[in-house]
């Protein structure tokens, strides 16, 4: 069966010329060789050419003991948050670069959260007709009651496709700008976690309920939201007496005890192999036996996307 890595980044060279185009965040500018990217509230990064060759990351998912990846914008950078008209050509750019990548690098559509209810979802639409694997939203977007009935449109559509949904840490549309962080690993420690708790359990209250059968994957295994389960149900909330079927985690940004930790309160079947590359260099050992850790990669996967994906 095909192994997979539902977790990879990837910057186009179109997607880096349409940013340098702009003069405020989100923007980029040559530097170094590469470009910098600069976003709201936090440090810039550089992006290096080399990390984002279609040729060399496909060979390193090969390298790696996988059969494809998943590469998505990077929604930190808040390029789908921007006023819908700003958003278009970004998104455009990274639209039609992902639709022609190899088939070892599958990819995750992006569409513009501020526009128009019809506008996000005749753009989900495009996506997954070009061929996406499913749809990433920022966990912003998704981080309120209010911000689950904005896009329930595309949560519905989305449902009626067989199509999953990828929540990743950013920002929400129309979201006062971002504090400045004292250190590039600050947002990451702090914001991106509080984000994924608040979607995942927005989600558990009021998402589910409206949206019984949509595929979901929670980006860095939600910030570990499972796993205050149990304090959540004491207070009244959501009771989760049984995994979701349709829930699933990615492994990137922890290590082996949150591991262990999260497979204890979801179950390892609800586990999917993602590394977060190449913003994450390494990976620490998974805590599971060979057959858990291919399920993870093989099995887990083809339930979340759908075995005619995987096998495509």
């Amino acid at each position: 069966m095909t192994a997979v890595d539902v977790h990879q980044h990837l910057w186009p060279a179109e997607l880096l010329r349409a940013l340098a185009r702009r003069t405020t965040a989100p923007c980029a500018r040559p530097a170094q060789g590469g470009w910098l990217v600069e976003l709201p509230g936090e440090p810039a990064f550089l992006v290096d050419p080399a990390d984002h060759d279609v040729v060399s990351r496909a060979a390193a998912v090969h390298a790696a003991g996988l059969d494809r990846a998943l590469v998505a914008l990077s929604t930190p950078v808040g390029i789908e948050a921007l006023p819908a008209a700003e958003a278009a050509p970004l998104l455009e750019a990274w639209n039609e670069a992902a639709a022609t990548l190899p088939d070892t690098l599958g990819w995750w559509g992006s569409v513009p959260l501020a526009a128009a209810a019809h506008e996000v979802v005749e753009a989900a639409d495009a996506a997954l007709d070009a061929g996406a694997a499913g749809i990433v939203v920022a966990a912003g977007a998704l981080a309120a009651p209010e911000g689950l009935r904005r896009q329930a449109p595309l949560l519905h559509r989305l449902q009626e496709r067989l199509a999953p949904l990828f929540v990743h840490p950013g920002p929400a549309p129309r979201a006062a700008p971002a504090a400045p962080v004292p250190a590039a690993w600050w947002a990451p420690a702090t914001r991106y976690v509080t984000d994924l708790h608040a979607a995942w359990h927005a989600w558990a209250g009021w998402g589910r309920p409206r949206h019984p059968r949509l595929h979901v994957v929670w980006a860095a295994l939600a910030g570990l939201a499972p796993l205050h389960a149990e304090r959540t149900g004491l207070r009244g909330g959501p009771e989760h007496d049984e995994p979701d079927p349709f829930q699933f985690y990615d492994t990137s940004g922890y290590g082996p005890r949150a591991l262990t930790w999260m497979a204890c309160s979801v179950g390892t079947s609800q586990l999917v192999h993602g590394t977060d590359a190449p913003v994450v260099a390494g990976l620490p050992a998974e805590p599971f036996s060979v057959e858990a850790s291919r399920a993870l990669r093989t099995d887990n996967v083809a339930r979340l996307l759908g075995t005619a994906w995987v096998a495509a």
